[in-house]
Protein backbone atom coordinates (compact mmCIF):
# COMPACT_ATOMS: atom_id res chain seq x y z
CA UNK A 1 0.00 0.00 0.00
CA UNK A 2 1.30 3.43 -1.17
CA UNK A 3 1.24 6.48 1.12
CA UNK A 4 -1.02 8.25 -1.44
CA UNK A 5 -3.27 5.24 -0.19
CA UNK A 6 -3.44 6.11 3.31
CA UNK A 7 -4.55 9.74 2.38
CA UNK A 8 -6.71 10.03 -0.50
CA UNK A 9 -9.78 11.14 1.30
CA UNK A 10 -11.96 14.02 0.17
CA UNK A 11 -12.12 15.94 3.72
CA UNK A 12 -10.41 19.21 3.27
CA UNK A 13 -7.75 18.12 6.26
CA UNK A 14 -6.38 21.95 6.81
CA UNK A 15 -10.40 22.85 7.50
CA UNK A 16 -9.90 20.02 10.18
CA UNK A 17 -6.65 20.63 11.34
CA UNK A 18 -7.39 24.28 12.50
CA UNK A 19 -5.99 25.39 15.86
CA UNK A 20 -3.57 22.43 15.45
CA UNK A 21 0.28 22.91 15.55
CA UNK A 22 2.00 23.83 12.17
CA UNK A 23 2.00 21.03 9.66
CA UNK A 24 3.83 22.28 6.57
CA UNK A 25 5.03 18.71 4.86
CA UNK A 26 6.37 19.43 0.94
CA UNK A 27 7.03 16.43 -1.45
CA UNK A 28 10.39 16.00 -1.52
CA UNK A 29 10.61 12.51 -3.44
CA UNK A 30 12.44 11.85 -6.50
CA UNK A 31 11.27 13.16 -10.08
CA UNK A 32 12.81 10.12 -11.83
CA UNK A 33 15.42 7.67 -10.18
CA UNK A 34 17.75 5.68 -12.35
CA UNK A 35 19.77 2.28 -11.58
CA UNK A 36 23.21 2.64 -12.50
CA UNK A 37 25.91 -0.29 -12.84
CA UNK A 38 29.52 0.12 -13.03
CA UNK A 39 31.91 -2.45 -14.54
CA UNK A 40 35.22 -1.49 -12.17
CA UNK A 41 36.13 0.15 -9.32
CA UNK A 42 37.53 2.60 -10.95
CA UNK A 43 34.19 3.84 -12.92
CA UNK A 44 32.92 4.30 -9.41
CA UNK A 45 35.05 6.77 -8.63
CA UNK A 46 35.30 8.79 -12.37
CA UNK A 47 31.73 8.68 -11.03
CA UNK A 48 31.84 10.06 -7.80
CA UNK A 49 34.27 12.74 -9.51
CA UNK A 50 31.63 13.79 -11.98
CA UNK A 51 28.86 14.60 -9.77
CA UNK A 52 30.77 15.85 -7.17
CA UNK A 53 30.26 13.14 -4.57
CA UNK A 54 31.22 10.45 -2.04
CA UNK A 55 30.83 7.40 -2.79
CA UNK A 56 31.83 5.23 -0.56
CA UNK A 57 31.41 0.94 -0.14
CA UNK A 58 28.28 1.38 1.77
CA UNK A 59 26.92 3.97 -0.24
CA UNK A 60 23.46 2.28 -2.11
CA UNK A 61 21.62 5.74 -3.17
CA UNK A 62 22.78 9.24 -3.85
CA UNK A 63 20.96 12.52 -4.85
CA UNK A 64 21.88 14.72 -7.66
CA UNK A 65 22.44 17.72 -6.91
CA UNK A 66 23.92 16.53 -3.90
CA UNK A 67 20.63 16.66 -1.55
CA UNK A 68 21.17 18.82 2.10
CA UNK A 69 20.72 16.81 4.63
CA UNK A 70 17.58 17.70 7.46
CA UNK A 71 19.29 16.64 10.84
CA UNK A 72 17.86 16.31 14.33
CA UNK A 73 20.78 15.81 16.24
CA UNK A 74 20.42 19.53 17.07
CA UNK A 75 16.96 20.71 17.43
CA UNK A 76 13.73 19.97 19.19
CA UNK A 77 10.15 20.91 19.89
CA UNK A 78 10.20 22.26 23.75
CA UNK A 79 7.66 24.09 25.82
CA UNK A 80 9.11 27.13 28.44
CA UNK A 81 7.25 25.59 31.46
CA UNK A 82 5.84 22.08 31.48
CA UNK A 83 2.98 21.09 29.86
CA UNK A 84 0.70 18.22 31.16
CA UNK A 85 -1.59 16.13 29.24
CA UNK A 86 -4.95 16.10 30.32
CA UNK A 87 -5.47 12.18 30.69
CA UNK A 88 -3.85 9.97 32.72
CA UNK A 89 -0.87 8.05 31.06
CA UNK A 90 0.17 4.34 32.00
CA UNK A 91 2.76 1.95 30.52
CA UNK A 92 2.14 -1.61 30.76
CA UNK A 93 5.90 -3.29 31.75
CA UNK A 94 7.28 -6.55 32.27
CA UNK A 95 11.33 -7.89 32.60
CA UNK A 96 12.30 -4.08 31.97
CA UNK A 97 12.78 -2.73 35.11
CA UNK A 98 15.99 -1.68 34.20
CA UNK A 99 15.34 -0.26 30.66
CA UNK A 100 12.01 1.90 30.99
CA UNK A 101 12.62 3.43 27.71
CA UNK A 102 8.95 5.19 27.80
CA UNK A 103 9.02 6.16 31.33
CA UNK A 104 12.78 7.88 31.50
CA UNK A 105 11.26 9.92 28.46
CA UNK A 106 8.34 10.72 29.93
CA UNK A 107 10.41 12.03 33.17
CA UNK A 108 12.41 13.98 30.81
CA UNK A 109 10.05 15.84 29.53
CA UNK A 110 8.16 16.65 33.18
CA UNK A 111 5.14 14.20 32.58
CA UNK A 112 3.43 11.75 35.30
CA UNK A 113 2.66 8.32 34.36
CA UNK A 114 1.59 5.37 35.87
CA UNK A 115 3.96 1.67 34.88
CA UNK A 116 1.86 -1.39 35.85
CA UNK A 117 4.04 -4.95 36.68
CA UNK A 118 2.82 -8.10 37.94
CA UNK A 119 3.15 -8.41 41.60
CA UNK A 120 6.69 -10.82 41.42
CA UNK A 121 8.37 -7.56 39.78
CA UNK A 122 6.68 -4.64 41.66
CA UNK A 123 9.65 -3.88 44.25
CA UNK A 124 12.70 -3.83 41.74
CA UNK A 125 10.31 -1.67 39.69
CA UNK A 126 9.69 0.92 42.65
CA UNK A 127 13.39 1.02 43.25
CA UNK A 128 14.60 1.22 39.91
CA UNK A 129 11.97 3.92 39.11
CA UNK A 130 12.20 5.80 42.44
CA UNK A 131 13.98 8.82 40.87
CA UNK A 132 11.25 9.35 38.30
CA UNK A 133 7.55 10.84 37.91
CA UNK A 134 6.71 6.75 37.70
CA UNK A 135 4.53 5.63 40.02
CA UNK A 136 4.03 1.83 40.24
CA UNK A 137 0.76 0.06 39.85
CA UNK A 138 0.12 -3.65 40.66
CA UNK A 139 -1.96 -5.53 38.43
CA UNK A 140 -4.90 -7.18 40.24
CA UNK A 141 -4.69 -10.86 39.06
CA UNK A 142 -8.02 -11.04 38.93
CA UNK A 143 -7.85 -9.25 35.57
CA UNK A 144 -5.53 -12.08 34.18
CA UNK A 145 -7.99 -14.87 35.37
CA UNK A 146 -10.65 -13.70 33.84
CA UNK A 147 -9.19 -12.34 30.43
CA UNK A 148 -10.40 -13.74 27.23
CA UNK A 149 -7.64 -15.00 25.36
CA UNK A 150 -9.81 -15.91 22.22
CA UNK A 151 -8.07 -19.31 22.34
CA UNK A 152 -8.51 -22.81 24.71
CA UNK A 153 -5.06 -22.86 25.73
CA UNK A 154 -6.05 -22.12 29.18
CA UNK A 155 -4.07 -19.79 31.84
CA UNK A 156 -1.01 -22.40 31.90
CA UNK A 157 0.41 -20.09 28.75
CA UNK A 158 1.10 -16.15 29.39
CA UNK A 159 -2.01 -13.92 28.35
CA UNK A 160 0.33 -10.75 26.90
CA UNK A 161 0.09 -7.30 28.12
CA UNK A 162 -4.25 -7.67 27.36
CA UNK A 163 -5.25 -7.74 31.15
CA UNK A 164 -2.52 -4.82 32.39
CA UNK A 165 -4.51 -2.66 29.58
CA UNK A 166 -7.83 -3.93 31.02
CA UNK A 167 -6.63 -3.06 34.41
CA UNK A 168 -5.59 0.65 33.55
CA UNK A 169 -8.32 1.18 31.60
CA UNK A 170 -10.80 0.78 34.62
CA UNK A 171 -8.43 2.67 36.85
CA UNK A 172 -8.54 5.70 34.75
CA UNK A 173 -12.76 5.37 35.15
CA UNK A 174 -12.57 4.84 38.94
CA UNK A 175 -10.48 8.36 38.63
CA UNK A 176 -12.73 9.82 36.94
CA UNK A 177 -11.16 10.53 33.43
CA UNK A 178 -13.11 10.32 29.85
CA UNK A 179 -10.06 9.46 28.19
CA UNK A 180 -6.25 7.23 29.53
CA UNK A 181 -3.46 6.49 27.34
CA UNK A 182 -1.79 3.34 27.14
CA UNK A 183 1.89 2.96 25.79
CA UNK A 184 4.59 0.03 25.38
CA UNK A 185 7.30 0.53 28.01
CA UNK A 186 9.78 0.10 24.78
CA UNK A 187 9.41 3.58 23.03
CA UNK A 188 12.72 5.56 22.78
CA UNK A 189 11.43 9.17 21.97
CA UNK A 190 8.61 11.00 20.44
CA UNK A 191 8.94 13.57 17.00
CA UNK A 192 6.91 16.33 15.55
CA UNK A 193 6.78 15.69 11.65
CA UNK A 194 6.99 19.66 10.13
CA UNK A 195 8.61 21.31 7.48
CA UNK A 196 9.78 17.91 6.30
CA UNK A 197 11.90 17.04 9.51
CA UNK A 198 11.11 14.44 12.13
CA UNK A 199 11.99 16.14 15.17
CA UNK A 200 12.12 15.45 18.89
CA UNK A 201 9.81 16.88 21.10
CA UNK A 202 10.16 16.64 25.29
CA UNK A 203 6.96 18.51 26.35
CA UNK A 204 3.64 16.94 26.95
CA UNK A 205 1.97 19.24 24.71
CA UNK A 206 2.75 16.44 22.55
CA UNK A 207 0.07 14.25 24.18
CA UNK A 208 -2.51 17.18 24.80
CA UNK A 209 -2.54 18.43 21.46
CA UNK A 210 -3.49 14.81 20.36
CA UNK A 211 -5.80 14.97 22.93
CA UNK A 212 -7.77 17.95 21.93
CA UNK A 213 -8.13 16.86 18.26
CA UNK A 214 -9.62 13.99 19.30
CA UNK A 215 -11.79 14.91 21.78
CA UNK A 216 -12.92 17.79 19.11
CA UNK A 217 -15.03 14.71 16.99
CA UNK A 218 -18.40 12.79 19.01
CA UNK A 219 -17.23 9.51 17.13
CA UNK A 220 -13.56 9.09 17.66
CA UNK A 221 -12.55 6.10 20.16
CA UNK A 222 -9.20 5.68 19.86
CA UNK A 223 -5.84 7.91 18.92
CA UNK A 224 -2.40 7.91 18.47
CA UNK A 225 0.81 8.79 17.13
CA UNK A 226 2.09 6.69 14.04
CA UNK A 227 5.09 5.17 13.81
CA UNK A 228 8.66 6.82 13.52
CA UNK A 229 10.14 4.73 10.78
CA UNK A 230 6.98 4.74 8.81
CA UNK A 231 6.05 8.16 8.16
CA UNK A 232 8.20 9.12 5.27
CA UNK A 233 10.01 12.24 5.97
CA UNK A 234 10.15 13.65 2.03
CA UNK A 235 6.25 12.59 1.29
CA UNK A 236 3.59 14.58 1.14
CA UNK A 237 1.54 13.32 3.78
CA UNK A 238 -1.23 14.80 5.62
CA UNK A 239 -1.70 15.46 9.51
CA UNK A 240 -3.65 12.49 10.47
CA UNK A 241 -4.99 9.40 8.93
CA UNK A 242 -8.81 7.92 9.50
CA UNK A 243 -9.40 4.80 10.54
CA UNK A 244 -6.35 2.34 10.43
CA UNK A 245 -4.61 0.48 13.48
CA UNK A 246 -3.55 2.51 16.93
CA UNK A 247 -0.41 0.99 18.01
CA UNK A 248 1.58 1.26 21.35
CA UNK A 249 1.07 4.51 22.09
CA UNK A 250 -3.00 4.54 22.45
CA UNK A 251 -5.39 7.28 23.67
CA UNK A 252 -8.29 5.35 24.21
CA UNK A 253 -11.80 6.94 24.85
CA UNK A 254 -12.91 5.75 28.66
CA UNK A 255 -16.70 5.02 27.90
CA UNK A 256 -16.31 2.26 24.87
CA UNK A 257 -18.42 -1.09 25.13
CA UNK A 258 -15.07 -2.76 24.55
CA UNK A 259 -12.02 -4.05 26.24
CA UNK A 260 -8.95 -5.59 25.61
CA UNK A 261 -8.66 -9.25 24.71
CA UNK A 262 -6.51 -11.84 22.69
CA UNK A 263 -2.99 -12.88 24.05
CA UNK A 264 -1.23 -10.97 20.91
CA UNK A 265 -2.29 -9.12 17.88
CA UNK A 266 -4.38 -7.35 20.96
CA UNK A 267 -4.09 -3.67 19.42
CA UNK A 268 -5.23 -4.99 15.79
CA UNK A 269 -8.40 -6.58 17.17
CA UNK A 270 -9.41 -3.93 19.27
CA UNK A 271 -8.97 -1.15 16.79
CA UNK A 272 -10.91 -3.59 14.10
CA UNK A 273 -13.86 -3.99 16.61
CA UNK A 274 -13.90 -0.52 17.29
CA UNK A 275 -14.02 0.25 13.52
CA UNK A 276 -16.66 -2.64 12.71
CA UNK A 277 -18.83 -0.42 15.25
CA UNK A 278 -19.04 2.05 13.16
CA UNK A 279 -16.56 4.33 15.61
CA UNK A 280 -13.89 6.05 13.73
CA UNK A 281 -9.75 6.04 15.12
CA UNK A 282 -6.89 8.88 14.05
CA UNK A 283 -3.58 7.85 13.21
CA UNK A 284 -1.34 10.75 13.61
CA UNK A 285 1.33 11.90 11.22
CA UNK A 286 2.21 14.69 12.67
CA UNK A 287 3.25 13.33 15.92
CA UNK A 288 5.67 9.97 16.03
CA UNK A 289 6.81 7.35 18.53
CA UNK A 290 9.70 6.18 18.06
CA UNK A 291 9.00 2.19 18.96
CA UNK A 292 12.05 0.11 19.25
CA UNK A 293 11.81 -3.20 16.92
CA UNK A 294 9.91 -5.71 18.54
CA UNK A 295 12.29 -8.89 20.33
CA UNK A 296 15.41 -6.47 19.28
CA UNK A 297 15.02 -6.02 23.48
CA UNK A 298 15.21 -8.34 26.00
CA UNK A 299 11.97 -8.51 28.72
CA UNK A 300 8.88 -7.51 27.57
CA UNK A 301 5.43 -9.62 26.84
CA UNK A 302 6.71 -10.45 23.48
CA UNK A 303 9.92 -13.10 24.38
CA UNK A 304 6.58 -14.96 25.84
CA UNK A 305 5.62 -15.64 22.50
CA UNK A 306 7.69 -14.25 19.10
CA UNK A 307 10.68 -15.34 20.37
CA UNK A 308 9.19 -19.46 21.22
CA UNK A 309 6.96 -19.65 18.39
CA UNK A 310 7.36 -17.29 15.65
CA UNK A 311 4.67 -15.00 14.74
CA UNK A 312 2.15 -17.65 13.20
CA UNK A 313 -0.12 -18.39 15.91
CA UNK A 314 -0.68 -14.73 16.31
CA UNK A 315 -1.42 -14.38 12.76
CA UNK A 316 -3.73 -16.88 12.85
CA UNK A 317 -5.69 -15.83 15.98
CA UNK A 318 -6.62 -12.47 14.00
CA UNK A 319 -7.27 -14.14 11.40
CA UNK A 320 -9.55 -16.16 13.02
CA UNK A 321 -11.39 -13.41 14.43
CA UNK A 322 -11.69 -11.01 11.60
CA UNK A 323 -11.58 -13.13 8.34
CA UNK A 324 -13.56 -10.60 6.42
CA UNK A 325 -10.66 -8.24 6.85
CA UNK A 326 -7.30 -10.12 7.67
CA UNK A 327 -5.57 -12.62 6.48
CA UNK A 328 -2.37 -14.42 6.33
CA UNK A 329 0.77 -13.72 3.98
CA UNK A 330 4.60 -13.79 3.92
CA UNK A 331 6.65 -10.67 4.18
CA UNK A 332 9.64 -9.19 5.16
CA UNK A 333 11.07 -12.93 5.38
CA UNK A 334 8.05 -14.16 7.54
CA UNK A 335 4.75 -14.70 8.08
CA UNK A 336 2.72 -11.61 9.06
CA UNK A 337 -0.83 -10.39 9.04
CA UNK A 338 -2.39 -8.23 6.40
CA UNK A 339 -5.57 -6.42 7.17
CA UNK A 340 -7.32 -4.55 4.72
CA UNK A 341 -8.93 -1.32 6.58
CA UNK A 342 -10.82 0.05 2.94
CA UNK A 343 -14.11 -0.52 4.30
CA UNK A 344 -13.74 1.67 7.54
CA UNK A 345 -12.37 4.48 5.02
CA UNK A 346 -15.76 6.34 5.47
CA UNK A 347 -16.78 6.05 9.25
CA UNK A 348 -17.26 9.37 10.14
CA UNK A 349 -15.30 11.90 12.67
CA UNK A 350 -18.71 12.90 13.70
CA UNK A 351 -19.47 16.44 15.16
CA UNK A 352 -16.81 18.25 16.28
CA UNK A 353 -17.05 21.06 19.15
CA UNK A 354 -16.50 24.43 17.80
CA UNK A 355 -12.72 25.70 16.90
CA UNK A 356 -13.90 28.92 14.77
CA UNK A 357 -12.34 31.48 17.49
CA UNK A 358 -9.43 29.80 17.70
CA UNK A 359 -6.43 30.86 15.73
CA UNK A 360 -5.42 29.00 12.68
CA UNK A 361 -1.95 27.37 14.53
CA UNK A 362 -1.92 26.88 18.09
CA UNK A 363 1.10 24.89 18.32
CA UNK A 364 0.26 24.27 22.40
CA UNK A 365 3.18 25.99 23.72
CA UNK A 366 5.60 24.20 21.84
CA UNK A 367 8.43 26.15 20.19
CA UNK A 368 11.41 24.93 18.08
CA UNK A 369 14.86 25.18 19.85
CA UNK A 370 18.36 24.48 18.64
CA UNK A 371 21.58 24.06 20.68
CA UNK A 372 24.27 26.02 20.65
CA UNK A 373 27.58 25.93 22.47
CA UNK A 374 25.58 27.27 25.41
CA UNK A 375 22.65 25.16 25.69
CA UNK A 376 19.41 25.18 24.22
CA UNK A 377 17.75 28.56 22.90
CA UNK A 378 14.99 29.66 20.62
CA UNK A 379 15.34 29.12 16.90
CA UNK A 380 14.53 32.64 16.22
CA UNK A 381 17.12 33.78 18.19
CA UNK A 382 20.76 34.75 16.86
CA UNK A 383 22.92 31.64 17.09
CA UNK A 384 26.04 30.40 15.74
CA UNK A 385 26.06 28.54 12.17
CA UNK A 386 24.78 25.01 12.63
CA UNK A 387 28.59 23.54 12.12
CA UNK A 388 29.44 25.04 14.94
CA UNK A 389 26.86 22.80 17.31
CA UNK A 390 27.89 19.73 18.83
CA UNK A 391 26.24 17.33 16.42
CA UNK A 392 25.74 14.06 18.93
CA UNK A 393 22.41 12.45 18.36
CA UNK A 394 19.30 12.16 20.55
CA UNK A 395 19.34 9.99 23.74
CA UNK A 396 16.86 10.31 26.55
CA UNK A 397 19.95 10.26 28.79
CA UNK A 398 22.20 12.91 26.67
CA UNK A 399 21.43 16.05 24.87
CA UNK A 400 18.25 16.49 23.78
CA UNK A 401 17.18 17.62 27.43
Amino acid sequence: MTASDLFDYAEDWRREWHAMPEFIQEDLTPTRSVLVHFAEESDVRAFAKLVEQEIGPRTRSLWYPEAEIGRFANKRYATPDVVLPSAPIYIVSKGRAELQLTSRHLTAMGVPHYVVVGAFEADIYRKTLAESLASVLVLDEEYRRRYETCDDLGLDKPTGAGPARNFAWDHSIAAGYAWHWVMDDNIDGFFRLNRNLKTPCVSGAFFLAMETFAARYSNVAMAGPHYFMFASRKTKLRPFTRNRRIYSCNLIRNDLPFRWRSRLNDDTDLSLRILKSGRATILFNAFLAFKVTTMTMPGGYNEDFYKKEGRGPATETLVRLHPDVARATYKFGRIHHDVDYSSFRNNPLGARADTNGASEIDDFGMRLELRSASGWRPADEDLPPFEDIPAEGPAVQGSLF
